[in-house]
């Protein structure tokens, strides 16, 4: 029913992808309108609004860029949000 689309962020420019279960969640939820941020702008956005400041990080594990909520320390590595959670499932 639903195909990916590709679109663009209105705050950073770059396309991202709107998947088929994002809309569908998007659906579920009676939300009318396509996401005109990616993930990370909305994240960020979200963030500010609520008044916590983020840090960006490079994921310990993978190399990719993220941002988190807490000041990374450095005597302890940092994961991205994918990486965090597939290792805290591994767990349990």
């Amino acid at each position: 029913m639903y195909q990916d689309e590709t679109l663009t962020c209105r705050d950073c420019g770059r396309e991202f992808v709107f998947s088929a279960s994002e809309q569908a969640y998007f659906a579920e939820r009676g939300f009318q309108n396509k996401p005109t941020r990616c993930l990370e702008c909305r994240r960020a956005r979200r963030a500010q609004n609520n008044g916590a400041q983020t840090y960006t990080i490079v994921c310990a594990a993978c190399g990719k860029e993220d941002t988190v909520n807490f000041e990374p320390r450095g005597d302890r590595p940092v994961y991205c949000r994918d990486c965090f959670r597939a290792q805290r499932e591994a767990r349990y």
